[in-house]
């Protein structure tokens, strides 16, 4: 399984980050939960944007 892509995130002038996927909105963190994903941005970007959509490595993938 190859590491996950198409993700992408803005930040609204409220501190609302949306993330989306290939487009398509996967998640939207307000509060503590997008200041804490601001925090932890750095080299593997995609993997933390696919893991706080809660769409990530559930032990089902093939």
């Amino acid at each position: 399984m190859g590491k996950p892509t198409g993700f992408e995130f803005q930040r609204r002038k409220d501190g609302t980050v949306v993330i989306t996927h290939h487009g398509r909105t996967a998640a939207t963190l307000r509060g503590k939960k997008a200041e804490q994903f601001m925090a932890k941005l750095g080299s593997d970007d995609q993997g933390l944007m696919a893991r706080m959509t809660g769409n990530y490595k559930r032990g089902n993938e093939r």
